[in-house]
């Protein structure tokens, strides 16, 4: 399992942050995926939102009840483009086509206010992307009525209006993100040499290992000087 934290008032090196704030990636070694080794890790955290794609074991979480209120789960838009870019490049289809330009409308809007104030941000989704979004939600509800039922576009546009919830909660928060991407570039490297791990000996070693994979994250974000 990875898992990350922001921490503020700090500029992230990839260019790509939560706001005014950094990701600084914590990783940690979990003997499965179920949803208790999430919430051991998030024990104590008094936090509303939980930004993941749509594993199920993090869907599991919204169930579990907290002082704090239910877990409010942010999707990722990275993950629904990929599916939408499969098909494209598969099937070359045009209603997969028109969903990566809604898409890409939402990033240019982003790219706008990437870096700045959490009120800044929230006012320009809610002027440019709360109106794609009004409209998109109804036009994938419309080409489901265009499509064989039982194919893998009209699984990808239910999966999509499935998780609408999560997938639009960045329109009434600042501080949230469309997608993972902050998180995935950080661990990119990890997680090239997580074929590696799976040799780490024995669960000590693979604790070591994500605490020392952690520094290494650390020291190049930080840009420590090793004497």
């Amino acid at each position: 399992m990875i898992a990350a934290m922001a921490v503020p008032g700090r500029p992230s090196s990839f260019g790509h942050s939560f706001g005014p704030m950094a990701v600084v990636p914590s990783l940690h070694y979990a003997a499965g995926r179920g949803k208790a080794h999430p919430l051991n890790f998030l024990a104590g955290y008094q936090g509303r939102f939980l930004q993941c794609d749509a594993y199920q074991s993090y869907n599991a979480m919204t169930e579990i009840t907290r002082d704090s209120g239910p877990w409010r789960l942010v999707y990722c838009w990275t993950h629904v483009r990929r599916r939408f870019v499969k098909r494209f490049e598969n099937e070359g289809s045009p209603i997969a086509e028109a969903m990566l330009r809604q898409i890409a409308l939402l990033y240019q809007v982003e790219k706008t206010v990437r870096g700045k104030e959490a009120s800044v941000r929230l006012a320009a989704r809610r002027e440019h992307a709360g109106p794609i979004i009004a409209a998109l939600k109804p036009w994938l509800e419309a080409q489901m009525s265009r499509i064989p039922q039982k194919s893998q576009l009209a699984e990808d546009i239910r999966h999509t209006l499935a998780h609408w919830p999560g997938l639009i909660r960045f329109l009434n928060d600042g501080t949230l993100e469309l997608d993972t991407n902050p998180v995935e570039n950080q661990i990119r490297p990890i997680a090239l040499t997580r074929k590696n791990a799976l040799f780490a000996g024995n669960e000590v070693g693979a604790e070591n290992w994500a605490m020392l994979a952690s520094l290494v994250i650390r020291r190049e974000n930080s840009h420590w000087t090793v004497s």
